[in-house]
């Protein structure tokens, strides 16, 4: 699956500065950093090789000498429509990677609500359901889409704490789960397939985040690092353990949905292991 060469896919770090900054540059070595930073060269080298989809996410991670052992596969059943439900300790490789697997194994046919850094990866975009959206204009969107994601005919990928794991109580862990996936999956009659994947971003991003909530900062400083955490996994070995499916039937009034994505989550951690 290639697509001629279009431009408009390539990282234009100054384009993105001059849009956020009032149509004005930073100093030189600033730029220069932050183009180190967000791996431009790197990402446009790769952008250039017009492949798209799941074919440009194995590419890509080839490129990195990044493998990836896939455990539990046999749990899927054969047939029918399944919300998979993952942690995200790294919040750029591990959803690639997922996404890239779902959709060579169902043809193209899956969906997840994508973050801003996921969204500047035009290749996936046939994947994606923007999720950064500010005004209650955009969130009814937002609800729309999602509405539309669990009553189509894709597989569903979500990432319910919303944002990549942090160091929780001495551990990397996720953010508590948000109880969409429970709502929706019930709704929608699809039965919940839970996910592990392994793996931790450096120090320097969790450090960042600790700065970050401690100086009460507005912009997570954190986050901008997430394209060069994608290549400091480089010669990296990643596990990805999928559960047996959790009959949406499961979900009954006994809990509440946040309660319900609490049990999943812990479903999630005890698969590794």
């Amino acid at each position: 699956m290639e697509m001629p060469q279009n431009e408009s896919i390539l990282i234009d770090t100054d384009a993105v500065v001059r849009k956020v900054n009032h149509g004005k540059l930073l100093p030189r070595p600033i730029m220069s950093f932050i183009r180190k930073l967000v791996h431009e060269e790197d990402f446009n080298r790769n952008f250039r090789k017009g492949l798209v989809g799941w074919e440009f996410v194995e590419d890509f991670f080839r490129e990195l000498d990044v493998t990836v052992e896939v455990i539990g596969e046999e749990n899927i059943p054969a047939e029918g429509l399944f919300t998979f439900v993952s942690n995200h300790p790294l919040g750029g490789a591990d959803a690639g990677i997922e996404i890239a697997w779902l959709a060579k194994k169902y043809d193209g046919k899956v969906i997840t609500a994508a973050n801003a850094f996921l969204l500047h990866i035009k290749q996936l975009a046939n994947y994606l359901i923007p999720v950064n959206k500010m005004s209650s204009a955009q969130s009814r969107e937002l609800v729309q889409l999602l509405d539309q994601a669990f009553k189509s005919e894709r597989q569903v990928l979500f990432f319910p704490a919303g944002a990549c794991s942090r160091k929780i109580d001495g551990k990397i862990q996720d953010l508590p789960w948000q109880k969409t996936f429970v709502t929706k999956s019930r709704q929608t009659h699809r039965d919940v397939i839970p996910i592990w994947f392994s793996g931790q971003n450096s120090k320097r991003f969790y450090r960042l985040d600790k700065i970050t909530g401690f100086l009460g900062i507005g912009q997570n400083l954190a986050m901008f690092t997430l394209p060069d955490e994608m290549f400091r996994c480089r010669g990296k070995h990643f596990k990805m353990v999928i559960g047996k499916p959790i009959p949406w039937e499961s979900f009954t009034s006994e809990k509440t949905d946040l309660q319900w994505a609490a049990c999943v989550r812990e479903k999630v951690y005890e698969l590794a292991q």
